[in-house]
């Protein structure tokens, strides 16, 4: 029984030519080689299983071979490059940092750049997850990072850039590799298939270049899985089912129970998929996914962003049709919405459930109806020429109008009044503006009433027996409110003018007592054009003498002899 080599290993790429999805740092390094301008150091960074160490290994391969071709690729045939082939060359040294990472595994590698290479030009170390090394690690390879021996290179491979210290990277040239596109490991495992003789869907392999997120690795991983899992032949269905991946026509299925605004349809689809053991937001994400798809189908210069099989993109285009970008849009919005809020909720289902059911409201009639009943203001019915003839006539026989009729016109203008809100919106602001505009109304009607009630006259002392009768009534419910008025009898002034000192600004604000004790008086004194007025009295100050100085001075204020005696003897006072 032959010992299986993963496709992973198996294709791994052993020309700059065979490098997938990375060719403008292919071009770059072969560029370098031809030129002869090599740096000492290369920093290859990137997401995992994008050729990364593949890339370092066939730059230490080709710098090393003793017959590069004109392509600048290696020639497979010298001795370096056989050596190599049968991983037993001295020049090339692979260290994994994240199991050697300490100080002396660092300082083994700098004594062993100090001899120079036997076979071959150069002595090249690539040192794979470079970021694992520790603080002290980076440091020892500092000085030899910076000035190796002219016959060393180093290859550093990383997928986390932002762990390295910036005095490495200054001193490495850096390579940004890039995640590959769906089309290109579509491309890769078709070949890969056809070397196996396994018959595969196209849409299945595109279901497995979408699994992989841009690694090339994992997608060959996956595709071995499903080898295992179908044998000689890879079908959509299978895929999804191995994979554990929802299948494209529930989302179809879906959109078209939304587009018909068919609520009970679209929450069996909902159970449906969950009843498959699908997540509620992996549903979610691929239902994001294929809204936008639908959003991408309607240019023509975005379709190319569509990165599906040809027969899901002819589905994709006819659905879109369908469609207005506006819908899709407002559909977007509530998906991503209930997204976002889908881990804090409690009942998760149901949330899911109540966003679909906004979306199946998105085109829904009613709620273009009630959209309209909410955007239009109200107006009152117009008058007819037989309304009016109907209301000359009955100007002869005087008849009451009507309660109901009476109250709908009073509601009118405050209808009126409040248009400047926008529609279909509730303003808690203007229901308190216009609450205020009607209180200040009411006040100056309450005013101009009592202004026209009786006036009489009444002396000092009668105000003054009234004012000690209310504060003697309310002691025991309002005890620093009556204090606080005690302190001082009121003055009445002109015009029925009452003033009365206080020396506490919050009993002078306020309001609600100070109206209490104004009713009181105008009932008692049977005069509703009392106008009470409360004034803030500053407390006086209590100078007391602390200091020497301040001492003498108040002694020379009530005996200026004091002062002249000080001034003939020359005195003066210790501070």
């Amino acid at each position: 029984m032959e010992n299986f080599i993963v496709s992973a290993r198996k294709y791994r790429p052993k020309t700059f030519d065979t490098v997938i999805g990375q060719q403008s740092i292919t071009s770059t390094l072969k560029n370098a080689i031809r030129n002869n301008q090599l740096a000492q150091a290369f920093l290859f960074c990137g997401p995992r299983g994008i050729g990364k160490t593949t890339c370092a290994r066939i730059l230490a391969k080709t710098i090393n071979c003793e017959n590069i071709t004109e392509n600048i690729e290696p020639c497979d045939k010298c001795e370096s490059c056989t050596s190599f082939n049968q991983s037993i060359s001295f020049n090339i040294h692979e260290l994994d940092a994240a199991s050697n990472n300490s100080v002396d595994d660092i300082r083994n590698l700098v004594d062993q750049v100090r001899i120079p290479p036997q076979v071959g030009k150069y002595k090249v170390y690539i040192i794979d997850e470079v970021h694992m090394l520790s603080q002290s690690a980076f440091n020892a390879f500092l000085k030899t990072l910076e000035e190796p021996p002219s016959y060393a290179k180093f290859i550093l491979a990383t997928t986390e850039k932002h762990k390295i210290i910036p005095t490495i990277l200054s001193r490495c040239q850096i390579f940004d590799f890039k995640r590959i596109s769906i089309d290109d490991i579509v491309k890769q495992l078709n070949y890969v298939a056809k070397n196996e003789n396994i018959s595969a869907e196209t849409n299945a392999l595109h279901i497995i270049a979408q699994k992989s997120d841009g690694a090339l690795r994992d997608a060959l991983s996956i595709f071995d899985q499903i080898v295992s899992f179908t044998g000689d032949k890879i079908s959509y269905k299978n895929v999804i089912e191995n994979l554990n991946v929802l299948d494209y026509d529930y989302y179809f299925k879906i959109i078209e129970t939304i587009l018909n605004n068919n609520i009970p349809e679209s929450l069996l689809i909902i159970n449906e998929i969950i009843d498959n053991g699908f997540d509620g937001q992996h549903f979610l994400i691929g239902l994001g996914e294929h809204l936008r798809n639908l959003l991408v189908c309607k240019d023509a210069s975005t379709l190319q962003l569509l990165e599906t099989g040809e027969d899901f993109k002819t589905k994709y285009k006819e659905q879109s049709e369908k469609c207005s970008v506006n819908f899709l849009l407002k559909a977007l919005d509530i998906n991503n919405n209930c997204d976002i809020n889908y881990k804090i909720s409690n009942n998760k289902r149901l949330h899911l459930e109540i966003s679909i059911m906004q979306m199946c409201s998105i085109t829904s009639p009613v709620s273009d109806e009630a959209q309209h009943t909410k955007k239009t203001a109200y107006t009152p019915p117009p008058i007819k020429k037989q309304q009016v003839m109907e209301k000359d006539t009955s100007s002869l026989k005087p008849s009451p109008k009507p309660e109901p009729e009476k109250h709908i016109t009073d509601i009118t203008p405050q209808i009126k009044k409040s248009s400047d809100v926008t529609p279909g919106t509730i303003s808690i602001k203007q229901a308190f503006k216009q609450q205020n505009e009607n209180n200040k109304k009411n006040e100056f009607h309450d005013i101009k009433e009592e202004h026209q009630k009786t006036a009489d006259e009444f002396s000092q002392d009668q105000l003054e027996k009234t004012w000690k009768t209310y504060i003697s009534s309310i002691s025991e419910k309002l005890p620093s409110f009556s204090n606080a008025i005690a302190k001082n009898n009121p003055v009445l002034k002109e015009n029925f003018v009452i003033e009365f000192k206080t020396d506490n600004k919050l009993i002078a604000n306020d309001k609600l007592k100070i109206s209490d004790l104004s009713g009181y008086l105008k009932k008692e004194l049977n005069n509703y054009q009392i106008c009470l007025v409360p004034i803030v009295a500053t407390k006086e100050e209590n100078n007391i003498a602390y200091t020497d100085q301040e001492k003498f001075e108040k002694m020379a204020e009530k005996n200026p002899a004091v002062k002249k005696l000080k001034e003939q003897l020359n005195l003066e006072i210790e501070f």
